[in-house]
Formats: C-alpha cells, sequence, structure tokens
C-alpha cells in the first residue's frame, strides 16, 4: 500500500453501497486534492459505468486507496492521524470542531451507517452534520461534501491557502 502522508484530507467510506455516490464522492475528493479510501466489501464493481459515471472523466485524477478490511485501513495510517466519525448519533457537531492535518472523516454505509462497534469504540469522536428533525440523515454524497469543504476551508487557511 502506498502512504499518502502528505494529503491534508481522506475521505473513509466503509462498506459504500451506491455507486453513484462513490463516484460523486471521488469527483469531491479530486477538486480537494483529498484521497478517498474505500474499506471492507463494496456494494458495486469499482468498473461499474454508475461510478465513472458519477465521477466523470475525473475519476482518473482520483488517489484512491481500497482496503480489504478495517484493520488493515488502521494499520495503513500515520501515527499522527485525526479520525472523524460522521453520524446522526453524534454528539459533536460539526460546526464546533477543529481540524488538523493530517484528518479522516470516517463515513458509513448508506443505508447502515457505520458498523456497531464503531459507536462504542469511537464514541468520543463522533460527529453530527446539524440538521432539522423532519428528515433522519442527508445523502452521503452530500455530508461528505459539507464535511469535507469546512475542512478544507479550515486547514487551508491555518497552511496559508491552497487556492
Amino acid at each position: 500500500m502506498e502512504k499518502t502522508d502528505n494529503n491534508l484530507l481522506h475521505i473513509v467510506l466503509v462498506e459504500p453501497e451506491i455507486p453513484q455516490n462513490t463516484g460523486n464522492i471521488g469527483r469531491t475528493c479530486v477538486g480537494l486534492g483529498a484521497t478517498l479510501h474505500l474499506v471492507g466489501e463494496l456494494g458495486f464493481s469499482l468498473e461499474a459505468k454508475d461510478v465513472k459515471r458519477a465521477g466523470l472523466d475525473y475519476w482518473a485524477h482520483l488517489k484512491l486507496m481500497r482496503h480489504l478490511t478495517w484493520d488493515a485501513f488502521e494499520a495503513a495510517l500515520p501515527a499522527e492521524a485525526s479520525l472523524f466519525f460522521f453520524s446522526t448519533k453524534g454528539s459533536s457537531s460539526l460546526w464546533d470542531m477543529r481540524f488538523r492535518a493530517p484528518v479522516y472523516f470516517v463515513f458509513g454505509s448508506e443505508s447502515r451507517g457505520l458498523p456497531p462497534s464503531f459507536y462504542k469504540r469511537f464514541r468520543e469522536s463522533l460527529v453530527r452534520i446539524p440538521i432539522e428533525k423532519e428528515i433522519r440523515s442527508l445523502n452521503l454524497a452530500t455530508a461528505v461534501g459539507i464535511a469535507a469543504y469546512d475542512a478544507a476551508r479550515q486547514l487551508w487557511h491555518t497552511l496559508n491557502s491552497k487556492f
């Protein structure tokens, strides 16, 4: 597995199910210069036309890391990595968070969310995106976009801006 230590922002999808969401998230990662990590069993093939259609011709520029298990992903993390787990069950609001690089944002699958064991193990790192109570959650690609651009704003401002 190659090292990606020089990247500021990493998006981690645990067992994503919908290829269009993953393609859209990949496109967002390319726009930010972020690395996309896909962990565990995927609900689609990475060769699927739906993934590529959503990622358009940007997919070829994506920094993509594939990890067959969560343990393999954790073993590849740099010591200084900061992990944040996004869930509607998070007690910390995204708006109150301050991030330092390298930051890893972890998102669960579209229908199941994060694995049940994560809620206890990573309790202190659970983050929620504020939403009105009329909906259960945001679309995965939307949630990733909101969180990723907020982190990029913070990180790049601190590092004298990338843009």
